[in-house]
């Protein structure tokens, strides 16, 4: 894995200090911008992106003024979907998560993780993983058991691929158990979240276990 470049929305300048300061010192990570709420994030990502120094993952805080973060994920993942977020906060509050999964994110952190937890969330969210604290997992169990709903017509294939994702599994990962070639499972995943409406892996995965093609520990 190459170089990480990270940028960090927080209406708190200690936070972003702190973070900065961490981060910097992180073999294989840089913090390539700051900004203290959505709105201001997205202009400078715009920016960024013109420069050819578009960060590969964003730590957003939640509860920042003019705009939140879910709202501002919502947007990141509209205009660059190759960027992955990282949401910090708090509070685990069910509402909070799932909304927060549901605009895009690939992680879920409190503010008073270990900063081994913070660089783990960055490189799972780039390795295509999803990455929540315990307690924001154990919130979002009971938003698992929405009633069924009618599939989408996925192919046999997409199925598999799927319920592989729900279970955790990397585009590498997927390829080597069905048998594919790595671009091929790349393809698959973005066809489901095209055909499903969704926007990353961990809304795909949240779909799978609320149509039931596997349960909530991720076996089929």
């Amino acid at each position: 894995m190459g170089e990480i470049r990270v940028f960090l929305v927080d209406d708190h300048r200690v936070v972003r200090t702190g973070l900065a300061a961490y981060l910097g010192g992180e073999p294989g990570m840089r913090v390539v911008g700051q900004a203290s709420d959505g709105i201001a994030a997205l202009a400078e990502i715009a920016v960024l992106d013109r420069a050819g120094e578009r960060p590969d993952v964003i730590l957003m805080d939640l509860m920042m003024p003019r705009m939140d973060g879910i709202a501002t994920t919502r947007e990141v993942k509209k205009r660059w979907p190759e960027i992955e977020v990282v949401a910090v906060t708090s509070f685990v509050e069910e509402e909070k998560v799932r909304g927060a999964l549901e605009a895009g994110a690939a992680g879920y952190l409190l503010k008073d993780a270990d900063a081994p937890d913070v660089t783990a969330a960055i490189r799972s969210a780039v390795a295509g993983e999803v990455n929540l604290d315990p307690a924001a997992a154990r919130a979002l169990t009971a938003s698992l058991r929405a009633p069924k709903h009618e599939q989408a017509p996925l192919t046999t294939r997409e199925r598999e691929v799927i319920v592989a994702i729900a279970s955790g599994a990397t585009n590498r990962q997927i390829a080597r158990t069905l048998g594919l070639a790595e671009r091929t499972a790349r393809t698959h995943v973005s066809n489901i979240l095209a055909k499903l409406g969704l926007t990353s892996r961990t809304q795909a995965a949240m779909w799978a276990v609320r149509e039931g093609l596997v349960d909530k520990a991720g076996e089929p």
